[in-house]
């Protein structure tokens, strides 16, 4: 049987960058958000950290050769803010019970609903061994449990074959099945959801409105600095503090430019910005994906969300040869605009038996609860038959 060595750090940024992407390019499905360069810049910008409730402290594994064999982005969690994977009635219960739920160990990556591989190794063996070491780390350490959040297919089939709990979500993406041009498109979507778009789409450009997007290094300073204006509005209007600051998108602009591009709404005659999205950009079988992060606006208009989130966005996704978009957490209304229902998923280890037997039997009732719901979405469909 081989012997694992077992090393956390204080931060991603305590692992040689090299080091890590070695790891890192083995992942089966990685993205962006799990990238040196995104979760170094968390930490430095203090987005994470101990004032924030998200202490980092990743683990590395290495076999009996000290050759590294995997690492998890872990942290300790002292809330459930910003998870997008809701545990809040598991912590009441626990505590009702004169139990501590905080500190939980996590796997994730911050603020960022994206599925994915989540524990880079360089095999199944690797894997399956991390995943029994976290366990072991959870009881050593007498927290209450560990959660790993949004993961990939493999990880999360492994997790549950080891005793894990599984929980499933459901998320919404855009597929372009070889879309020529948005209107042929809009051919393939049902009358009633083409009509809805056209309408949609018609009411921003009477109110002189015009959208473009901007990639990569042609993002200037000035479109970052607009962008934030919008993200950090659209979290005051709902009575929260954003969770990334504007230092934050200055690293990962300089460090990672090419994985970002922006859609950002302007009134033609006034020349002025009045809202802006955010994509993040990853790679997929030699494709681009997409990954819709944040939106907001300084202005009202009829209509815009939809034409600065998903309709502009899927015009230049046609026009790029963009393979998917993932719409993220929350958002049936997408289903209206051509996006497809998608099932996710996390695993779930708790340590006390009891609470763990209710949590299961939970989730065998919520995952009832949303294998009938897809399918009820997918009855739904945008597409024609």
């Amino acid at each position: 049987m081989t012997k694992y060595k077992v090393e956390t750090v204080a931060g991603i940024s305590k692992i040689p960058q090299k080091i890590y992407e070695n790891i890192w390019n083995l992942s089966p499905s990685k993205t962006p958000f799990t990238k040196w360069e995104f979760l170094v810049a968390m930490e430095i910008t203090g987005c994470v950290g101990e004032k924030t409730g998200w202490v980092p402290r990743p683990l590395l594994v290495y076999d009996e050769n000290s050759i590294l064999c995997g690492i998890a982005p872990r942290f300790a969690k002292f809330h459930s803010y910003g998870e997008y994977v809701f545990d809040w009635a598991w912590a009441n219960a626990i505590e009702n019970s004169g139990k501590s739920y905080y500190p939980k160990w996590l796997i994730a990556s911050p603020f960022s609903p994206i599925p994915g591989t989540k524990i880079l190794s360089r095999d199944k063996e690797s894997k399956i061994n991390i995943l029994n070491i976290l366990i072991e780390e959870t009881i050593v350490n007498k927290f209450s449990s560990v959660h790993l959040l949004f993961g990939d297919e493999s990880e999360l089939d492994i997790g549950k074959d080891i005793g894990w709990l599984r929980r499933y979500g459901v998320q919404f993406q855009w597929k372009n099945r070889g879309f020529t041009s948005f209107e042929d498109f809009l051919k393939n979507l049902s009358q009633k959801k083409r009509k809805k778009i056209k309408a949609e789409r018609r009411k921003v450009s009477e109110a002189n409105v015009r959208c473009k997007m901007i990639q990569g290094n042609e993002i200037t300073d000035h479109h970052w600095d607009f962008f934030y204006e919008c993200y950090e509005r659209t979290y005051f209007e709902h009575g929260n503090a954003p969770y990334l600051n504007r230092d934050f998108f200055s690293f990962v602009a300089e460090k990672m430019p090419n994985h970002f591009a922006i859609c950002i709404a302007e009134k033609i005659k006034e020349k002025k910005y009045i809202a802006s999205s955010l994509f993040m950009l990853g790679e997929e079988n030699n494709s681009t994906i997409a990954y819709g992060r944040y939106w907001g606006a300084i202005e009202r208009v009829s209509c815009l969300h939809f034409e600065v989130s998903y309709y502009a966005p899927i015009e230049w996704a046609i026009n790029r040869g963009v393979a998917r978009i993932e719409g993220g957490a929350q958002g049936e209304h997408k289903l209206a605009r051509g996006f497809e229902p998608n099932q996710t998923g996390s695993i779930h280890w708790i340590y006390d038996n009891r609470f763990k037997d209710a949590v299961a039997k939970f989730l065998i009732r919520e995952g009832i609860g949303v294998e009938n719901y897809l399918s009820e979405l997918n009855e739904r469909n945008p597409f024609q038959n």
